[in-house]
């Protein structure tokens, strides 16, 4: 199930659109809000989008017209280039048994597909290059925090929104250290 846009979607792009340059990419593209947010923008050279959702990068595909680089990938597994700026809107919710939507489960506790993330966009980050990735307080903020650090990364907090229920959404710009 392709996810769709929701408010967390449309914080993190107020920065993508502002900030990408270079050669981008979106890992877990879903809708592809993302990517196509930076199709215009004059400092890109180039956009990729990925996503573990068949139907997703068929569906941006299709959208895109060959302006976005759409593959199939579970996070970096069939990317091998290295880029400027990567976009992650991850699954970052608590793993819910009554709900099988992958779109949104970030493992047992919310924070392990970010985690995993860290460690292999390593790999995939220019030296003067950043993530803008958003996540929720329910995810595990001083969890996520810590993986930050443990995998060599510094942040800076652009933004925070206070949903409803007590939520809150935080924006990062992480950079290697």
């Amino acid at each position: 199930m392709v996810y769709e846009a929701q408010e967390d979607s449309y914080l993190l792009l107020k920065y993508v659109k502002e900030l990408s340059y270079g050669k981008v990419i979106d890992i877990g593209t879903g809708s592809g809000i993302l990517a196509e947010g930076v199709m215009h923008n004059p400092n890109v050279e180039s956009i990729y989008a990925v996503d573990i959702d068949k139907e997703a990068v068929e569906g941006l595909k299709k959208k895109c017209f060959g302006m976005i680089k759409c593959k199939h990938s579970d996070l970096f597994s069939n990317v091998e280039e290295k880029f400027d700026v990567i976009i992650f809107n991850p699954p970052y919710l608590p793993d819910d048994e009554k709900d099988e939507d992958i779109a949104l489960d970030g493992g047992k506790k919310g924070y392990e597909l970010i985690e995993r993330f860290l460690k292999e966009a390593k790999k995939h980050l220019n030296a003067s290059g950043f993530i803008l990735m958003v996540f929720s307080n329910r995810t595990g903020k001083e969890e996520v925090d810590k993986s930050i650090k443990r995998e060599g990364y510094e942040f800076e907090l652009l933004e925070k929104k206070s949903l409803a229920f007590f939520e809150e959404l935080y924006v990062y710009k992480i950079k290697i250290n």
